[in-house]
């Protein structure tokens, strides 16, 4: 429900800390805080104070001090939502958090509702759609990369990469629509061997960027590891040593880890979502089996594979067992070779089998101690060398967002039907049809065009007070 009218308030901070921010935004404003405040300076004259103002005094209910608080003055329209805003900053007790909220009500303002500030922002124009999305996403950021990913959207390169294709294929799809107007007349307006090679190019970004869906969604949420290998391989062991505590449960009896197991690290700023799973067996046992059906489901969603294996089994075995799960992968998955109780063989010997494995592939091979913790940093280099991060340090422009990545999916796709009614000389009114899809599906991208349900979809996952 859009509501503009009304003047709209809610905590702008979490429980806990010392101190709580109380936002209110609309063009009431600062005749409400005026009903409720006492600025220390008697001489201050709250109603036409200017802009990035502070201001120190009391909050009152009646006669009663509640609080004494500093207030932030923003004037429409550089202020976050666009509109006159105050910030009350006050101690953090629930009672007077509680307490300043029922005197804004009471005097006139309404609660905001979830993401309510920020979709103020996008409809009076202060963000794009985009924009606002990657807002939440910073709020949700748990590491340095997802941070990264959001503030670069936030700050607007991905719309205004996505505006300059619009404006192109509009300006294009304006000289074919003006062609029809005169199709008695057999003009032609927009060069065809131009609009191809704009089509095609509109085409090959979109795809990019759609492509970059993958890395993008991986370190949001971060990036999945999947430790497979034979049961007492040390899969646990070294998820101990990772995490650097107790974890999983460590033992010499096969298939002890029946169900997968996971937990995050942070490297580098990249947050890693390490899954250990059941160790890769034939077994009569069927709860293992089901564990073992849950393994090959993890592998499969995971970016990442570091298929551990024992040392002593020696080069033949090992190989065998990679080639094996090589038959189970994509060639989008990363896979590292962990070759585990280095502590039990000798350095020479470390080297000769080290040299057999990789005759037979071409993956990256780390040879560790999970029991003695050695090798882990090789084994965080070879994580922070993968096909995501690589992305991540190009300074390319990733997606993150599930909404943008199916917009440019059906602009790649309608793209698609235009180049092939190019090459089939297929009336020119279709042509402008498929032109005009690309255009729209740009245009939910950075909320030209979009509708309630949208926004009401992407504003209900905000929290209350951004």
């Amino acid at each position: 429900m859009i509501r503009q009218e009304d003047t709209i308030c809610a905590p702008a901070t979490g429980s806990g800390g010392a101190v709580s921010v109380i936002r209110m935004s609309g063009s009431r404003s600062l005749e409400i805080l005026t009903r409720i405040f006492y600025p220390a300076d008697r001489s201050v004259d709250l109603l036409n104070k200017a802009g990035y103002s502070l201001i120190y005094g009391d909050i009152k209910g009646g006669e009663d001090i509640i609080d004494d608080v500093l207030v932030s003055i923003f004037r429409a329209p550089r202020s976050y939502t666009g509109e006159d805003s105050v910030e009350i900053s006050c101690h953090a007790s629930p009672y007077i958090i509680k307490k300043i909220l029922e005197l804004l009500v009471i005097n006139g303002a309404s609660t905001a509702a979830a993401g309510e500030f920020t979709r103020r922002a996008f409809i009076n124009g202060r963000m794009d759609l985009s924009q606002a999305e990657a807002v939440a996403d910073i709020i949700a950021s748990t590491s340095k990369a997802s941070h990264r990913i959001a503030i670069n959207q936030m700050r607007g390169g991905f719309s205004e990469e996505i505006r300059n294709l619009r404006a192109e294929l509009l300006n294009f799809a304006s000289l074919i629509e003006l062609e029809l107007d005169f199709g008695e007349e057999d003009v032609e307006f927009a060069d065809r061997n131009n609009l191809k090679d704009i089509v095609i190019r509109i085409k090959l970004i979109a795809d990019k960027l759609a492509s970059s869906f993958i890395a993008g969604n991986a370190i949001k949420k971060g990036i999945p590891v999947a430790i497979a290998g034979k049961p007492n391989s040390g899969k646990s062991t070294l998820l101990n040593a990772l995490l650097m505590e107790e974890r999983a449960i460590v033992s010499d009896i096969p298939g002890t880890t029946r169900d997968s197991i996971e937990e995050t690290v942070h490297h580098d700023g990249i947050e890693y979502r390490f899954i250990d799973t059941a160790g890769l067996r034939e077994t009569t046992d069927f709860i293992e089996n089901l564990g073992i059906q849950k393994t090959y489901e993890k592998i499969k969603q995971a970016s990442i594979v570091l298929f551990i294996d024992d040392v002593m089994d020696g080069p033949e075995i090992i190989n065998r067992r990679i080639d094996a799960l090589k038959e189970f992968l994509n060639p989008d998955q990363k896979l590292i070779i962990v070759i585990n109780k280095t502590d039990k063989v000798s350095p020479g010997e470390i080297s000769g089998i080290h040299e057999k494995i990789l005759a037979g592939n071409k993956d990256v091979v780390v040879f560790i101690s999970a029991k003695n913790k050695t090798g882990l940093d090789e084994l965080r280099k070879s994580l922070g060398d993968s096909a995501i991060t690589e992305k991540l340090n190009s300074n390319e422009v990733i997606i993150s967002n599930i909404r943008h990545y199916e917009a440019l999916r059906n602009v790649s796709e309608s793209l698609g039907r235009v180049l092939e009614g190019l090459e089939n000389s297929i009336p020119e009114d279709i042509i402008a049809i498929d032109i005009r899809q690309a255009i729209h599906y740009l245009g939910e991208i950075t909320g030209e065009i979009t509708s309630d349900e949208i926004l009401g979809n992407i504003f209900k996952n905000f929290c209350i007070g951004k």
